[in-house]
């Protein structure tokens, strides 16, 4: 990492140099995009001088031991180099998280999915379970969760469930949950103690405006039709349920959860967008899949990232082989150790291909 530092210095400079020039003053969007890049580069070029100091000091110090005779100085300074030696990783590890490339999803909202897989009940269970958990997460963020549709078993369980995330950097922080979660407990319903092995799936979508994804209404095919399962006075007995089939693509998204056709509608749309940027985004990944392949996944739904033993209470992610053994407390919404391992990880990888 220390070998880019004079490059970064460099950059640096010269968006010094032209955010002074009175072109670029001139110019709102480009000074605007060159204070962003600025803001981005400051911390990271901060932290590798500040990762530079830290070795340049554990060289001198190891240097004066070399010629140094007097015990006490000696002793000093084999304090001092373990100390620094300390403070090295952890540096390295901020240095890591910072030399990230700031991708401009990171900041969105976004739709997560998380539907049961094979399993029969104890999925739907274990689906429902990690709904709580990102709940939990979102609780401690200071995030908002707003429920668009589910689909729940009579015992707990939820077969299906839709919903909004809102806050800072939500997608930065979560976008790495998308794919195959694995579960292997003894189930509620298993009677003789035998640990079952079930999957959920998780799809996590940055959510975009109507700017940023164009929907053609000719593109559009509109169902109306009365709504399912359990709800309101009104939810059984209007034609409230919307589903909407985008015909180039042949998506179909059902929203009934409320009992307004309008903002079924409008619910319905917000989730087509977010699957439609998907749908173009995996096609993009699978285009430079061989030529690239990054070493926290791509994302995918069908990819399996992680298993729950819940008799071990361990907590594995197989994409950087990360083994925890705090399943409770991850449970719980404390994702934030993974979380960080994950965005090291994405890091080294952005580094490894830059």
């Amino acid at each position: 990492m220390l070998e880019k530092l004079p490059e970064f210095k460099t950059q640096l400079e010269d968006l010094d140099a032209k955010l002074v020039d009175p072109a670029t003053m001139a110019d709102m969007k480009l000074y605007k995009s060159l204070m962003q890049e600025r803001a981005h580069l400051v911390p990271v070029v901060e932290a590798l001088a500040k990762l530079q100091e830290l070795e340049d000091s554990v060289k001198e110090a190891e240097a004066m031991l070399k010629g140094e005779t007097d015990a006490e100085m000696i002793a000093m300074a084999k304090e001092e180099i373990a100390s620094l030696k300390l403070e090295i990783p952890e540096q390295e590890n901020q240095c890591k998280m910072l030399l990230i490339p700031p991708d401009p999803m990171d900041g969105k909202n976004i739709i997560m999915e998380i539907r049961a897989g094979t399993g029969g009940d104890e999925a739907a269970l274990f689906a429902a379970d990690l709904y709580r958990m990102y709940t939990h997460y979102a609780e401690t963020m200071g995030y908002k969760i707003e429920v668009m549709n589910s689909n729940e078993t009579g015992i707990g369980g939820i077969k299906e469930i839709v919903f909004s995330v809102g806050g800072k950097e939500v997608y930065g922080n979560l976008r790495w949950e998308s794919g195959v979660h694995r579960v292997q407990r003894v189930p509620e319903t298993e009677s003789q103690g035998r640990i079952h092995t079930s999957a959920v799936t998780v799809a996590v979508l940055p959510e975009l405006e109507e700017t940023e994804i164009e929907i053609r209404p000719e593109d559009l095919k509109i169902d109306v039709m009365r709504a399912g399962g359990p709800g309101g006075q009104c939810v059984n007995t209007t034609d409230s349920a919307v589903r909407l089939t985008h015909i180039p693509t042949g998506l179909v998204v059902i929203q009934q959860d409320e009992k307004s056709q309008i903002k079924n509608r409008a619910k319905a749309l917000r989730v087509l967008r977010a699957r439609l940027y998907e749908l173009e985004e995996t096609k993009k990944a699978k285009e430079r899949a061989e030529e690239r392949k990054s070493q926290v996944g791509t994302g995918n739904r069908s990819e399996r990232i992680r298993t729950y033993n819940f008799p071990q209470n361990r907590l594995t992610d197989h994409r950087i082989n990360l083994t925890l053994y705090k399943l409770d407390l991850i449970m719980e919404g404390q994702l934030e150790e993974v979380i960080e391992a994950l965005k090291i990880a994405a890091g080294e990888a952005a580094l490894r291909d830059a």
